[in-house]
């Protein structure tokens, strides 16, 4: 910048205000400074000016995987808000492992990010979650439908639990009783929707052990399906955490001859475009990715700006009607 500076005629000070706060620049100093700037290809020190300004307007992001769906619509709608409020955007994928989860987060602290947005339920540990708690010292951090409470930890939230009892509550209405739930995620969602399940099988005194742990994928859908069929049990609706393995049950309902949703009703979770591709059409909770992903990004800018924002924001899922088990 004395570089700059000097060749353009002008004080450091001003060379910094061309670049920092170009408004307050009489236009034609301004543009003497920018054709000097254009013609060194000039580049600022951002770690230079992180230190000056004790910020680096960086936001750092964790996925545990950025192929799935769910995670990219989320990370995709936090970048591009953040981008939008001239914020730069570090994303890690870190896979489900906590060591890496781990490491990451400290990669994280390292950046001197300003903050950091924890994407999915995956991130909450069932035993210790201390190196949250820790990170959260430092700066803010906010949680992508999952909560823990700490001084500096933010949780935007779909109520899953919630979600699938109205699902339940649909089935039922419609005269399905013979109601089964295939789990693919011990995820703080993913209990919360078994928990959901449960609970509503209960208050309609249906039966209790219903629920089929598998994986979240086709493969998993198919062999849920292929479990109950096998252990000759009537079947005449099936949920799903996930779109994914919505699908994989049907594909396997329909190979064995089962007309859907005539025979059996199919139920998926995400509301992703899975949903409205396959044949039949799925019926799907959608659990508000996008509204999820603007409410973490305004709770932390907020957050960043000094103003007083709330620890847990929750909001409501919506049931998508579908071919799959009846409009």
């Amino acid at each position: 910048m004395v570089d700059i500076a000097k060749l353009a005629g002008v004080s450091i000070a001003t060379v910094s205000r061309v670049i920092n706060e170009p408004e307050k620049v009489r236009i034609e100093t301004r543009k003497r400074v920018q054709i000097v700037l254009e013609q060194t290809n000039f580049v600022a020190n951002a770690v230079a000016r992180g230190l000056v300004l004790n910020s680096m307007n960086t936001i750092g992001v964790l996925v545990a995987d950025i192929r799935d769906l769910y995670f990219a619509n989320v990370t995709y709608a936090i970048e591009r808000r953040f981008t939008g409020l001239g914020y730069n955007v570090l994303l890690s994928n870190t896979g489900g492992e906590l060591g890496e989860k781990k490491r990451y987060l400290r990669v994280m602290l390292e950046k001197q990010v300003d903050g950091i947005i924890l994407v999915g339920s995956v991130f909450k540990e069932r035993s210790s979650n201390e190196h949250i708690l820790a990170a959260s010292e430092s700066i803010p951090i906010v949680m992508v439908n999952s909560y823990l409470e700490g001084d500096n930890i933010y949780s935007v939230l779909c109520d899953d639990y919630q979600g699938i009892k109205n699902v339940v509550d649909y089935l039922v209405t419609a005269g399905r009783r013979e109601i089964y739930y295939l789990n693919g995620l011990k995820s703080f969602s993913g209990l919360s929707k078994v928990n959901g399940f449960r609970d509503a099988i209960r208050g309609y005194g249906l039966k209790e052990n219903d629920v089929l742990e598998i994986d979240s994928s086709v493969e998993g859908g198919i062999e849920g399906i292929c479990r109950i069929i096998s252990e000759g049990k009537k079947v005449e609706a099936v949920i799903t955490g996930e779109d994914i393995t919505a699908i994989g049950a049907m594909k396997e309902l329909i190979n064995r001859g089962y007309k859907i949703p005539d025979d059996v009703a199919v139920v998926g979770y995400n509301n992703s475009m899975l949903a409205t591709i396959v044949t039949p059409s799925l019926t799907s909770v959608d659990n508000l990715q996008e509204a999820m992903a603007n409410n973490s990004v305004q709770i932390l800018y907020d957050v960043l700006h000094g103003k007083q924002v709330s620890q847990k924001t929750v909001l409501s899922p919506i049931l998508v009607k579908r071919e799959s088990a009846g409009v």
